[in-house]
């Protein structure tokens, strides 16, 4: 069985949801968050940066989420979620993948991450040029989303890594709404089941059952 060592919110959420759209069973192993248990050599053994989350199955160990998406769409998917390799469709797929965590994600956690180390000595300029930043991918995606449901054609894998990032977006900038075809299209995909069955499995009742 996949084994996903997560926290609520953080990425691990993306191959939880996966799971749950796909229908097969994953066991979610919540981590002490502290800094220090993240820094302990316990837990580097698992994820050399400290990070979370962390996936196990079988013998093989990931700790970056977008691959473990893909991993588990080429042994557990039977090509479901995803489009036909070589097809343009499947180049879109990867290009929105990677923009949702290496484009659109990387400004909010530059905001958290600076929030974090400064705390009460946050630099206003340096989370104000995160936030246009954020805009900027919040625009391109909206400008993408005009008479679309979904990313590529039906609902992919690419939709589930955008999610996570845009449940971020309003976790973390709740003045800063989305604009409106993104709005919209965000509201698809957190009414999907499987999206509310995998915000179930991290809840505070879920958690004290592990």
């Amino acid at each position: 069985m996949l084994r996903i060592h997560h926290f609520p919110a953080t990425r691990g959420f993306r191959i939880i949801w996966l799971c749950e759209e796909l229908g097969i069973p994953c066991e979610v192993v919540f981590v002490d968050f502290s800094g220090l248990y993240r820094a302990s050599a316990e837990w580097r053994a698992m994820n050399p940066v400290g990070k979370v989350p962390v996936m196990t199955d079988g013998e093989l160990t990931m700790f970056e989420s977008g691959a473990m998406v893909q991993h588990v769409l080429d042994r557990h998917g039977g090509g479901r979620l995803e489009p036909a390799r070589g097809t343009i469709e499947h180049s879109l797929y990867m290009q929105w993948s990677w923009f949702a965590e290496a484009t659109f994600a990387r400004p909010l956690g530059e905001i958290v991450n600076h929030r974090r180390v400064f705390a009460d000595r946050a630099i206003p300029e340096v989370i104000e040029e995160m936030k246009a930043r954020t805009r900027l991918c919040a625009d391109a995606l909206d400008r993408e989303m005009r008479g679309k449901d979904y990313l590529v054609g039906s609902f992919t894998a690419a939709d589930i890594m955008m999610g996570y990032t845009l449940r971020a977006y309003e976790r973390l900038l709740p003045d800063e709404s989305l604009p409106e075809h993104a709005g919209a299209y965000w509201r698809r995909l957190s009414a999907r089941g499987a999206y509310r069955a995998a915000i179930a499995a991290e809840s505070p009742e879920q958690r004290e059952r592990q």
